[in-house]
């Protein structure tokens, strides 16, 4: 491997670590620890699954709070949280890729298909009453 290709995936690694400390948080209010590193390269790897299945490199990775030694496994869409009881790889990663998949359409898109959807709503229920 040329020392140009080395470099550059050295730069991608260390740049996808500093994204994902940014977004990420960890909260271990368990006595079990976690290591960070295998909990960012799952973030890491879900929101590119996610990235990769909607064709939209534009996505930016989702603010994600891990709260590990809750009551119950669940997560909370609204205060970005996924709670664990215990460290669960896979519990973690399905809350990664629903957090990216909210994020795929931002509010403005959202208030601007309903608008769109409704105008189309109107015309359809006007033409309809015409047709009569």
């Amino acid at each position: 491997m040329s020392s140009g290709i080395r470099a550059t995936l050295s730069l991608f690694v260390l740049v996808t670590g500093c994204l994902a400390q940014q977004k990420l948080t960890i909260q271990n209010k368990s006595t079990k620890t976690v290591p960070d590193t295998e909990v960012e390269k799952i973030y890491v790897s879900a929101c590119t699954v996610v990235r990769q299945e909607f064709h939209d490199g534009n996505l930016i990775n989702p603010q994600v709070i891990l709260v590990l030694g809750g009551d119950k496994d669940e997560i909370v869409p609204n205060e970005r949280e996924i709670r664990l009881i215990r460290w669960n790889p896979y519990l973690f990663a399905q809350g990664v890729v629903m957090l990216a998949f909210q994020d795929l359409l931002p509010i403005e898109r959202k208030l601007t298909m309903k608008g769109r959807a409704l105008s189309q709503a109107e015309a359809s229920i006007a033409v309809h009453n015409f047709a009569k």
